[in-house]
């Protein structure tokens, strides 16, 4: 005889009888996910230790433990940790697909100058790859004061154009008067200057990328790299503090992501300007 309750009612499993099982999904990134019960929505943005991190769409971030709680077009899941992906197309950190065993090119003859030693080193970090794919060399530039003095050493010519990246290019600025002279001179043709509009690199960084809600804002009479330490209770008292704090700055960078896009444009407009043909 049948027995419709089963011969154990009190078996490893039975309240889950004749409920739907959340199917488990990989949390790749983009992924659009809700947090049951709490109502966050978010994109997912990375996997790491055993959590999620979302963000929504004002850019704010959590995190959470990866598992049973979430809901994908409304039907609930399990979010598990992606498999690595299948080599080959790979990406750079600047975003551009990467060549397998590729080997550096030949250094043109045109270059891209880079005011500021940080700058030099945020801009290898992220398009460091493209750069040596493409053959072009960064210099570091001490200042922009010392522009019209480097080039007429060397000067460029339509086959070595001068790519250049400076900080702080906003109207009537220092930075903006010596471009616009350069620019109307007789090295203008050949040599391109953009830049951004932050105080300094260090802001070219998301506050996203370092968990920060904002960059300070420092009061006049305080140099910026000091009052920025001191506001995020980093140690101020020397120049080994402030490359301490950008070095832990420029470690929060993986991605072409965690950088503003007043940067990202201006950089790409400089390697498409020394790499025409």
């Amino acid at each position: 005889m049948d027995d419709r309750y089963g011969t154990d009612v009190l078996a490893r499993g039975w309240r889950d009888a004749g409920r739907k099982k959340p199917a488990p999904v990989a949390a790749s990134v983009d992924l659009v996910v809700e947090v049951a019960g709490d109502g966050f929505v978010g994109a997912v943005t990375r996997v790491d230790g055993g959590n999620v991190e979302l963000e929504d769409r004002f850019g704010r971030t959590r995190l959470f433990p990866l598992g049973g709680g979430f809901l994908v077009d409304g039907a609930p899941v399990v979010l598990t940790a992606p498999t690595a992906a299948p080599r080959g197309r790979t990406r750079t950190a600047s975003g551009s697909f990467a060549v397998a065993d590729q080997l550096a090119r030949t250094a043109r003859a045109s270059r891209i100058f880079v005011e500021g030693k940080h700058d030099a080193e945020l801009v290898e970090k992220v398009w460091g790859a493209d750069l040596r794919a493409e053959g072009v060399v960064v210099e570091f530039l001490e200042g922009v004061d010392l522009l019209e003095q480097t080039l007429d050493a060397e000067p460029p010519t339509a086959e070595r154009r001068y790519g250049v990246l400076v900080d702080h290019l906003v109207p009537n600025s220092k930075e903006s008067r010596i471009a616009e002279k350069i620019a109307r001179g007789r090295h203008g043709a050949h040599v391109r200057i953009v830049g951004h509009p932050f105080v300094d690199v260090w802001q070219c960084v998301t506050p996203r990328a370092l968990g920060i809600a904002a960059w300070p804002e420092v009061p006049r009479g305080i140099e910026w790299k000091v009052g920025v330490c001191r506001a995020l209770g980093w140690p101020a008292e020397e120049q080994a503090d402030t490359a301490r704090a950008w070095q832990h700055i420029l470690s929060r960078v993986t991605t072409f992501r965690d950088l503003e896009p007043a940067l990202l444009g201006r950089v790409e407009e400089l390697i498409d300007f020394v790499t025409v043909p």
